[in-house]
């Protein structure tokens, strides 16, 4: 893998995201990175600025796009465009616009990308949000940009979730994919684990320990309302959402060893579908909702199984040596990611479903749970670096990789957000 930093990329990244919750590093870059002008908008200068860096920060954080300069350029209507100088530029692509405040109070951005080679005009789209929803306005064209230049769907607009701990204190925290607008779901003194997203985006799932044991909550993200929906003797752990929201699967203790069941999101309805006898955790739907992945013992040691959801025989995926736990599923359904514990190091690996063919993403270190990005080209997980918990970020080839550094306390347990 491509292990070079790009330190102009990186100065570029740290200042667009300053006053973040997280504090980006990238290491490495694309197989090609395309070559984008990004001119800043015109109208209100300052929206204008600040658009343009959310922009440029979600490109360089990909690591697929090289930044070609603006310097004594400023066209924002296709008709003052000279395409032979952006060609002489080097540049592919070019990004123009127009930001200013409407009537109304809210925030429209008139943005168009154009082909530099061919002179045609790729996107042209309004995208307007609320005053207080600026950084929205960025993404949105970031992932117009990403979207239309890699044929692939763009997930700057996406949120993530994960747990940072600070001394004896537990925060769950909900923040947009570049660590900004983060917010404090849950605070507490008891551990909180596992959290685990809805569909739609509306709730989540997570274990708390406030019981006095691990029992499963449901809270949503609009009222705050939450409610412990698998709080039974033992411990609930390890709660996944259904692609259609319908149920959860979680991990329970009650009847003897750790087994998965089925429930409601209200808690009811609850059934049991396995019956090892082994330890059978960290269940995850497959993307069509027909099957559960899950990490299990019964062979030895801890590896990825497959099975029905509503119960049957299951099926042995991997077989590396050590140990192979917490996989989810790839949003296509055709492969898995794991955590690979091997030689006392834990690393991130994938799996093809149909071949079996195994490829490890990461140097290894402190590596866990991790979870796709909606579109399937990144993988968000927990690792360690500069003696705490930080999250940490690699494209689906192995070539690009962020480390995400909270300003203060441990990062731990990330889950990125469905697509909405």
């Amino acid at each position: 893998m491509l292990k070079i930093v790009f330190l102009g990329l990186l100065m570029l990244v740290h200042s667009a995201i300053a006053s973040a919750a997280l504090s980006i590093e990238i290491i490495g870059a694309g197989e090609h990175q395309i070559p984008v002008s990004l001119v800043p908008m015109g109208g209100d200068e300052k929206l204008g600025l600040a658009i343009n860096d959310v922009v440029t920060g979600d490109l360089l954080r990909s690591g697929l796009f090289r930044l070609v300069d603006t310097t004594g350029k400023s066209p924002h209507d296709v008709a003052d465009v000279n395409y032979s100088d952006w060609q002489l530029r080097g540049a592919e692509a070019l990004a123009i616009g127009t930001v200013g405040v409407q009537p109304n109070g809210r925030i429209e951005a008139r943005f168009r990308l154009l082909d530099v080679v061919k002179q045609t005009q790729l996107v042209g789209e309004a995208v307007s949000a609320n005053d207080g929803q600026l950084r929205a306005i960025g993404h949105r064209i970031a992932d117009l940009i990403y979207e239309k230049l890699t044929g692939d769907k763009g997930v700057f607009s996406t949120r993530i979730v994960y747990v940072n701990r600070q001394s004896k204190s537990y925060s769950l925290i909900v923040a947009d994919s570049d660590g900004y607008n983060d917010q404090v779901v849950l605070k507490q003194k008891e551990p909180v684990m596992s959290p685990a997203w809805s569909p739609d985006g509306s709730h989540l799932a997570y274990v708390s320990f406030e019981t006095g044991h691990a029992a499963v909550f449901v809270q949503s993200l609009l009222t705050n309302q939450r409610k412990a929906v698998a709080d039974f003797p033992g411990s609930n752990s390890a709660p996944a959402w259904s692609p259609d929201g319908h149920q959860l699967a979680v991990v329970m203790t009650h009847d003897g060893s750790s087994q998965i069941y089925l429930l409601h999101p209200d808690g009811s309805g609850v059934h049991r579908i396995t019956f090892s006898g082994a330890i059978d955790t960290e269940p995850n739907f497959s993307p069509d909702g027909q099957s559960l992945l899950f990490t299990s013992d019964r062979g030895g040691s801890p590896q990825v199984y497959s099975m029905p959801v509503e119960g049957g025989a299951a099926q042995r995926l991997t077989f590396a040596d050590g140990s192979c736990f917490s996989p989810r599923y790839s949003p296509d359904g055709k492969s898995f990611v794991f955590a690979h514990l091997t030689g006392g190091r834990f690393y991130i690996a994938t799996q093809d479903l149909q071949n079996g063919q195994m490829v490890t993403l990461t140097e290894g270190g402190w590596e866990k749970k991790p979870s796709f990005a909606p579109n399937g080209k990144i993988i968000l997980f927990a690792s360690e670096a500069r003696g705490r918990g930080i999250l940490a970020t690699v494209s689906s080839d192995g070539r690009v990789q962020q480390h995400m550094f909270t300003q203060s306390g441990d990062a731990r347990e990330p889950v990125w957000g469905p697509q909405l």
